[in-house]
């Protein structure tokens, strides 16, 4: 898994790639010029920023992890050399919703409440977006919201329809999205909505493409210092079809694919799914490449923070009834590459990061107060190699498919329930859980071999409870006993 220090001085700087498809250099329609930015004065050296995130892109296919050889991601990698790689990055919480709530509030799920789909982030949160705004950028956003709230079912208003300002999470500048851009549109054609609740519709063009010209238009225009997140709903798969759609110029490209070692042994989706997934990853990898292009083109490039993400992975059913939702790290391992301004420096940082940090990075970046509500810790000193008191271990919580919570250290998972509390609807804590899973990342990366009331690693496991507990409580939770392993085995 990668978790030995890595030498960071002998990185080569490499150049970027052409951007290969044609698509992806067009212009978004003129008619869809951005909107000025309204912002407030602000230092002139302050940096840009730009948050890309991919929905449901495994860690793993990025080729600069080296354990993908199929060459997908040429434009990350070499987003990779330049800047810096966190090669342990999790989700505090493995389902769209949650974790995107985590990114913009620097909060778990039991604190900012978006504990599940379909609950909305609360309209006075504070969060990345109006932090900044209030230091004087302008908060700006392309793509899929999911944090307005909807029912779940694609049928609400809060799903179909347009955000209402108020429920945009502090983006109240450029705001070209969909809450839930899987329901809104396919994968050629479909809407988003302007700031002023206006359609902003495609068809013919690859979604990807689409938001991908959108942006580089408001990049051409933009007036520093600006915060640009693009949300693409790619690598997710398309709701209604189940199905994931690649460029049409991608058709049969993937078929002869590499299977990751996780999923080999396990039935599941993956080997119908993996070729149109691959495609999928090319074409985010792609857009990045352009988006990059013209950064370099307007000189942006200078003076931006480009940092790439995603909310969760994916383990193809494998796992469980669906595509994430579990303590696997197939599901809470997600890429984390930033390059710009402090970050270019041929870096992997191999500590483990999370969600949460990714707020009060970004605002101690742009010299902006991180607030006090705010439960992750800015981890530039891990890009300086400065680690003393940096915490080695992320907590995480899951909902949906069940309740549960769980702690990722650098060489074990562990994983506690509410047992006969499943559904989508169950409550978000309790004061008591069960330990269910345990892995050895050393032992077995691919999580194969469930250790849970081994009685060889029982000390071990009594002490990840107890932290797990601590990290609990400190979450936002009501205190919680983390029972053992109600079947233990020699």
């Amino acid at each position: 898994m990668g978790h030995s220090m890595a030498d960071s001085s002998n990185r080569p700087q490499a150049a970027p790639p052409p951007v290969t498809r044609r698509t992806l250099l067009r212009a978004a329609p003129a008619a869809l010029a951005p909107l000025a930015a309204v912002r407030a004065d602000a230092p002139p050296d302050r940096p840009n920023i730009i948050l890309l995130i991919s929905d449901q892109f495994r860690w793993d296919c990025l080729g600069a992890m080296g354990l993908n050889p199929m060459n997908l991601t040429p434009n990350l990698d070499a987003m990779a050399a330049r800047g810096v790689l966190f090669r342990n990055a999790i989700s505090n919480q493995p389902v769209c919703a949650p974790a995107r709530a985590s990114i913009f509030t620097g909060q778990y799920p039991t604190r900012h409440g978006v504990w599940r789909n379909g609950l909305a982030l609360a309209p006075d949160a504070h969060t990345l977006a109006g932090s900044l705004r209030q230091a004087g950028y302008s908060a700006n956003y392309i793509g899929k919201w999911h944090l307005a709230g909807n029912d779940g079912a694609g049928n609400s208003p809060e799903t179909r329809g347009p955000v209402a300002p108020e429920k945009r999470g502090g983006f109240l500048d450029l705001w070209q999205a969909a809450n839930v851009l899987e329901f809104t549109s396919h994968a050629y054609e479909g809407e988003l909505y302007d700031r002023d609740g206006r359609p902003i519709r495609f068809s013919g063009v690859y979604r990807v493409d689409f938001m991908t010209g959108l942006a580089r238009q408001f990049l051409r225009g933009a007036k520093s210092p600006f915060f640009l997140t693009l949300s693409y709903l790619e690598t997710h798969h398309q709701n209604d079809s189940d199905s994931f759609v690649p460029p049409r110029e991608f058709a049969g490209r993937f078929q002869d694919f590499f299977v990751p070692p996780d999923l080999r042994p396990l039935p599941g989706t993956w080997g119908s799914q993996l070729p149109g997934y691959y495609g999928c990853v090319a074409s985010i990898d792609q857009a990045v490449g352009a988006i990059r292009q013209t950064l370099v083109e307007t000189g942006l490039d200078r003076n931006t923070i480009f940092l790439f993400t995603s909310d969760h992975g994916c383990h193809f059913k494998t796992r469980n009834s669906e595509y994430k939702r579990s303590p696997h790290e197939s599901s809470i391992h997600v890429p984390l590459l930033a390059e710009g301004p402090g970050f270019n420096r041929s870096l992997t940082v191999p500590e483990l990061v999370s969600h949460v940090d990714l707020a009060p990075t970004l605002l101690a970046a742009a010299g902006v107060p991180v607030p006090s509500s705010m439960q992750g810790s800015s981890f530039l000193g891990l890009v300086d190699r400065r680690t003393e008191g940096w915490r080695e271990e992320v907590h995480f919580e899951m909902s949906e498919f069940l309740t549960g919570r769980g702690l990722r250290t650098p060489r074990y998972t562990l994983a506690a329930a509410v047992p006969k509390r499943p559904g989508w609807k169950a409550a978000p804590s309790a004061a008591s859980y069960a330990e269910y899973m345990l892995y050895d990342l050393n032992a077995d990366p691919c999580q194969h071999v469930n250790l849970a009331g081994n009685q060889h690693y029982a000390e071990v496991a009594a002490e990840l409870r107890r932290r797990l507990s601590q990290r609990i409580a400190e979450a936002g939770g009501p205190a919680a006993v983390i029972e053992p392993a109600h079947f233990p085995y020699p």
